[in-house]
């Protein structure tokens, strides 16, 4: 008689053995081809420039921190890191502010033109954003010209700029997040003598944190990283990071080793902003489709 207690059943909806061990080895691959340019770029801005621009060897015959130290006097680095903190911190504030009232009035009143506008409001998601260069560069400079106002070549400007971005996605997101709030909520708080904006900060805002973070880490990474507009948009005086990195290449030659050693420097703040608000960013982009 088998001893059936000493072997493991299997169940029956388990994958076979060979299919994980499939997986393992797909993911591993894959996590060494995502690493891969990361290692590079960090191997690189180790360097001294001859070893970068010769041939491209994998271990780094000599380790300096000297691009870190020049990166700073190449180019004014300093000066695009304020205008991209600036540029992207506001857009951010402005584009969670709008959104969270544009969004509370679609998701909790009815008004004429509701539907018109959450189609409008998700339709400007089709378009290219290089179709809307053009039209506001030529605004920008008839707004100048008649008023005095300079939008172009200012960080308002680009601010204005970056809200054409990031705002419509963020009503749109936060609207299914609001819906996704139980009504009842604000109901108890209006009973309790809340007025709309009451029952807005104190009971729906704290219940939609993670969306509005969410939001936030779109709208900001939208901001930090975009390059076509802020190359048109910008002077030397507002030039942001991702413009500015250009300035690592010249007619004569091309600081490899100082563009990856700013690029790792420029890719801090958003790589530590999203691992401190990662389990807020996984929560606001799944919450509202589960519930």
């Amino acid at each position: 008689m088998r001893d059936t207690a000493a072997t493991p059943h299997r169940s029956p909806t388990a994958p076979p053995r060979s299919f994980l061990w499939i997986r393992r080895i797909f993911l591993t691959l894959l996590t060494g081809f995502v690493l891969l340019p990361v290692y590079v770029m960090v191997s690189s801005s180790l360097k001294p420039l001859q070893d970068v621009s010769s041939k491209f060897r994998w271990l780094p015959s000599e380790v300096t921190l000297q691009p870190y130290v020049d990166i700073w006097k190449t180019v004014p680095l300093a000066r695009y890191f304020v205008n991209s903190l600036v540029v992207a911190g506001a857009a951010t504030v402005c584009s969670v502010v709008i959104a969270v009232f544009a969004a509370y009035a679609v998701s909790r009143y009815r008004f004429r033109g509701k539907r018109v506008f959450t189609v409008s409001v998700l339709s400007t998601q089709m378009f290219p954003g290089i179709l809307f260069l053009l039209p506001l560069f030529l605004i920008y400079v008839n707004i100048g010209n008649a008023t005095g106002i300079a939008l172009f070549g200012s960080r308002a400007g680009l601010i204005l700029t970056y809200l054409t971005f990031s705002l419509p996605f963020s009503v749109w997101m936060l609207i299914g997040y609001f819906d996704s709030v139980p009504r009842d909520l604000d109901e108890a708080a209006l009973v309790d003598g809340c007025g709309p904006l009451g029952a807005l900060f104190r009971v729906v805002v704290p219940a939609a944190v993670p969306g509005i973070v969410a939001v936030a880490v779109y709208a900001f990474m939208t901001a930090w990283g975009e390059v076509l507009f802020a190359s048109v948009m910008t002077n030397d005086t507002t030039r942001t990071l991702a413009v500015g990195l250009q300035g690592y290449s010249t007619q004569n030659d091309v600081y490899w080793n100082q563009i990856m050693a700013a690029s790792l420097v420029v890719s801090v703040p958003v790589v530590a902003g999203f691992l401190l608000l990662q389990r807020y960013l996984v929560a606001g982009l799944t919450a509202g489709a589960v519930k």
